[in-house]
């Protein structure tokens, strides 16, 4: 079933190793979900109980995927706020290392002293 296939994606890789970006899960709604769902986007926007106009942002990923439709999301799908917003946030560290990477090159680490 596709939802078990992305509950069970390896989301182990630092943001920083990866060779590409991270699925955006509006992508995996639009190219996997609501197709296997039969649903169009008016239809899912309804069933979720928002504009069209926010569907229609996430699913061309010009929209992030908030708390409140991981919520909505997991209710509909049958799955988990967390895995939604797992997904989000493997595209925002994605896309904010990518942003900031020398910036962040330069920042030095504090040594710890290990305590016994």
């Amino acid at each position: 079933m596709l939802i078990q296939r992305i509950k069970t994606k390896n989301r182990t890789m630092p943001s920083n190793k990866r060779k590409r970006r991270p699925t955006h899960p509006g992508e995996i709604l639009r190219e996997d979900v609501l197709p296997g769902a039969g649903l169009t986007q008016d239809k899912v926007a309804r069933l979720l109980g928002v504009s069209r106009r926010t569907i229609s942002e996430i699913l061309n990923e010009r929209r992030p995927v908030t708390t409140d439709m991981a919520h909505r999301l997991a209710r509909a799908f049958g799955t988990s706020p967390e895995m939604w917003l797992g997904l989000q946030q493997d595209v925002d560290l994605w896309d904010t290392h990518q942003a900031r990477h020398k910036e962040y090159d330069r920042i030095k680490r504090v040594p710890v002293s290990k305590t016994t």
